[in-house]
């Protein structure tokens, strides 16, 4: 007999029970389970002394699971109904997914997305079980090639291991980089709509409770990331074994060159929008989630605007926080230094206010050490300077009450990558700024990755009450990703990821991250421009960030 301990209660079992078993014995709903910390798939079986923590859709770890497995399965449905159709998933708007259907022979409409749902539906159903089945990974190359899955044979080429992971369900097989679900059965919860140029696939999410949030058509997002689609697709920076190519041929630099060049345009057009209102701009605020270079784009703004002579005053909200005595709790009696209230309102609309009417004002320096306001500079403008505020709160009115909407100018910004594994795994946005997050504290701040693992749901929270809700409201939005950085950032996110250990119950995102960063080839730092948003990051940037 083995002991396992479920919610402080011991059970002794015979060896071999698998985790569904488990969870059903005991009438839980679960999607999957840590065992001593280590995340497990349902069909795990229990074969020693062991701690188990069973897993619902208000875990991230279960809801990657799950969306996981209902990829699997739309792509598994499609290829019922079209086997010569390949569809392609990104990352949308609302928390969703978008699907695109290439090699479809007729405009998509609604009666191919109905036929598609009901096909899911039935192998929900069907409730099929997905087995898993580790294979030699020529094998694995070989049956992907037999299925025309070239975009699946170009990363396998680029594993380390000589074994992979394949899932199979009623002939059906595909890999999805991570862990599965043990059957079709499982998702019952999920939303697909017609979104032009395929369909939107809705799914619960663990921020939410784990409930489906009603579906938010963003605009501005959407135009960003058909954008961004357009622009992987035309350097033949879409997939990472494309990226790998231009490691292989020696033509990093022109890849880089080519990234950074996108970087500058945007700069320049976002110059251009700013100087041809520049009699009303007042006031410019720039906002983004954590780790979208900030700092980098407000400094490089400052400079594109100095060059077609406008000379902005650069002010820090940071600098008008209240005594942290004096800021609102969060839900666990803790200081909440992310909410608005935590900054002092009314002195900021105060000063802006008097700033842009040509008074002079003893601006604010907030002193992090003893954790207070001090005096700062005196500061007075022209009618022609415009100030430039950068803050996670950046883009709410309420920061800027008496300053008329035609005066204010926002700048949301975000990577917004659309690199994919392959067709079936796109990397997330999320994903993308947490190595940003992980690399930059280790770089700065000599905090080990397992830290910012740690705080990532607190500030993921924060965004999505303090951030998102206002990014449709930017009057431009600049896509700070930067198509080749995550292959400069590997080296980097490895040390520090690696040295996470196996009982850590950080080991799964760290574990998680490593699993696609490993297919990247290496891009060395001092390839990267000293002037770069990528700098911010990695360290050895001009302007001393």
């Amino acid at each position: 007999m083995i002991r396992i301990t479920v919610k402080n209660q011991v059970l002794e079992l015979d060896p071999g029970m698998t985790l569904e078993a488990l969870k059903n014995q005991l009438g839980i709903e679960a999607y999957a389970a840590t065992v001593n910390n280590r995340i497990r798939e349902l069909t795990f079986p229990l074969t020693k002394n062991s701690e188990v923590v069973f897993l619902d859709l208000k875990d991230r770890d279960a809801v990657r699971i799950y969306e996981a497995t209902l990829r699997y399965v739309i792509a598994m449905a499609v290829k019922n109904l079209y086997p010569n159709v390949n569809v392609k998933f990104n990352y949308s708007v609302s928390r969703a997914i978008l699907g695109v259907l290439e090699n479809l022979d007729q405009k998509i409409d609604r009666t191919i997305i109905k036929s598609i749902d009901s096909e899911i539906k039935r192998l929900v159903e069907l409730d099929l079980p997905i087995v898993r089945k580790n294979m030699d990974l020529e094998e694995a190359i070989e049956l992907y090639k037999s299925s025309g899955s070239m975009d699946k044979v170009g990363i396998l080429k680029y594993r380390d291991e000589d074994k992979v992971n394949m899932y199979t369900c009623d002939q059906y097989f595909n890999y999805m980089f991570g862990y599965m679900l043990p059957s079709t059965g499982y998702l019952k919860q999920y939303v697909l709509s017609l979104y032009h140029p395929g369909f939107i696939i809705q799914y619960p999410r663990s921020e939410l409770g784990g409930i489906i949030p009603a579906f938010d058509d963003a605009p501005i997002f959407s135009r960003t990331i058909k954008e961004a689609t357009k622009w992987g697709k035309l350097i033949g920076g879409d997939y990472i074994s494309k990226l790998n190519q231009y490691v292989e041929k020696g033509l990093e630099v022109e890849l880089i060159n080519m990234c950074e060049t996108k970087h500058n345009r945007q700069m320049a057009e976002l110059g251009d929008k700013i100087a041809s209102d520049i009699d009303s701009i007042r006031l410019i605020a720039i906002a983004g989630p954590s780790s979208s270079g900030k700092t980098t784009f407000s400094t490089r703004l400052r400079i594109e605007l100095l060059s077609r002579g406008i000379k902005p005053l650069m002010i820090s909200i940071d600098d008008y926080y209240k005594p942290k005595s004096q800021a609102p709790k969060d839900e666990f009696g803790n200081p909440d230094l992310e909410h608005i209230e935590a900054l002092d309102i009314q002195l900021f609309d105060e000063q802006m206010l008097a700033l842009i009417q040509g008074e002079e004002v003893t601006l604010p320096h907030f002193n992090f050490k003893l954790g207070k306001r001090e005096d700062g500079r005196k500061v007075r403008i022209s009618e022609t300077t415009p100030i430039i505020i950068e803050g996670i709160h950046a883009l709410n009115d309420r920061l800027t009450e008496s300053i008329p909407h035609h005066q204010k100018f926002k700048v949301f910004i975000a990577p917004q990558t659309q690199l994919h594994i392959d067709n079936h795994n796109p990397i997330s946005f999320t994903d993308l700024r947490l190595l940003r997050r992980i690399v930059r504290d280790q770089k700065f701040r000599n905090s080990p990755a397992e830290e910012t693992i740690a705080m990532w749901a607190s500030v993921r929270r924060g965004e999505f009450k303090w951030i998102y809700p206002y990014q449709e409201t930017a009057n431009y939005v600049f896509n700070s990703e930067l198509t080749y950085e995550l292959a400069v950032m590997k080296k980097h996110a490895f040390r520090t990821l690696n040295a996470i250990p196996r009982d850590s119950e950080h080991f799964i995102t760290a574990n998680r991250l490593i699993k696609f960063l490993k297919y990247f080839k290496d891009i060395e730092d001092d390839l990267v421009p000293n002037n770069s948003l990528l700098r911010e990051f990695i360290g050895g940037s001009v302007f001393h960030v």
